[in-house]
């Protein structure tokens, strides 16, 4: 069953189209991969799902759901969280702190109750507090729960803001380049990471990525983009072997050399 579709979906930047008559869906449980060439409109449809941005055309549904209705504060609410190309984090804040950020859409007490500390406030602190730890052991950040954002690498950063969208407990993750910046041994531990996602929390999930060893290993389907419109989609190897992907990466050389060592081969 899909849980997110999008439906002839075109948005335009000026004269630019940035994603050009676009139509995809996502099935529940599964993992999806957005790929293709720098300004192929991936982080853009990233944009669109979550409000930042209104297509001139076309439909964006959420379980049903049509998203245009919604405001971009809203999407949190609908169960939809995402991660940034450029880490977005409270720098001067910690872990921990960073982390119950994420579980601001859970929140059901008033302000008066808030403002008192009242008996309903601290049950639910309790909540918010265990949900976030079950993340901290889930992503094995545990030695890092008190310290800084300031002062923590890179690679950590990273991981760090993957459980902040963890801990809203999305049904939709949207992580996009969650390898980027990344080590060899940092990917794997992605990879594994997305795969128990999917498998322990349930949780489907869209992803944009360059890392074609990562996607191949992690995704049940992958839809390649250039210049805004679906080239192929498929397998992660269908699209890799795709004579139109080929070309968005390599040039029309490289399609005419797949061809004939696939000649060769026959």
């Amino acid at each position: 069953m899909s849980l997110l579709e999008l439906d002839g979906v075109t948005l335009k930047f000026g004269g630019v189209t940035a994603v050009n008559n676009l139509s995809m869906s996502v099935n529940e449980g599964e993992v999806f991969a957005l790929v293709g060439p720098n300004g192929a409109g991936k982080s853009t449809v990233f944009n669109m799902i979550s409000r930042f941005y209104r297509p001139v055309r076309g439909s964006i549904r959420f379980d049903g759901e049509d998203l245009l209705n919604h405001r971009a504060h809203e999407i949190a609410n609908l169960g939809i969280a995402r991660t940034f190309q450029n880490i977005e984090l409270f720098e001067r804040a910690t872990v921990l702190q960073n982390l119950l950020v994420g579980r601001h859409r859970h929140r059901r007490s008033t302000l008066p109750e808030q403002l008192f500390f009242a008996g309903r406030i601290r049950a639910e602190e309790r909540e918010h507090r265990h949900a976030v730890e079950e993340v901290i052991d889930f992503l094995d950040l545990q030695v890092y729960r008190d310290k800084m954002i300031a002062g923590l690498p890179y690679g950590v950063r990273k991981v760090v803001e993957l459980a902040r969208a963890l801990a809203t407990k999305p049904r939709l993750l949207l992580l996009d380049e969650p390898a980027s910046g990344l080590s060899v041994e940092e990917t794997q531990d992605m990879r594994w990471w997305i795969d128990d996602i999917r498998r322990q929390m349930g949780i489907t999930v869209l992803m944009v990525e360059h890392d074609m060893g990562l996607v191949s290993k992690v995704c049940d389907r992958v839809l390649a983009l250039a210049d805004g419109a679906k080239l192929a989609e498929g397998t992660p190897a269908e699209v890799q072997s795709h004579p139109a992907v080929i070309e968005a990466y390599l040039g029309t050389s490289a399609v005419s050399k797949t061809a004939n060592a696939q000649g060769e081969r026959v």
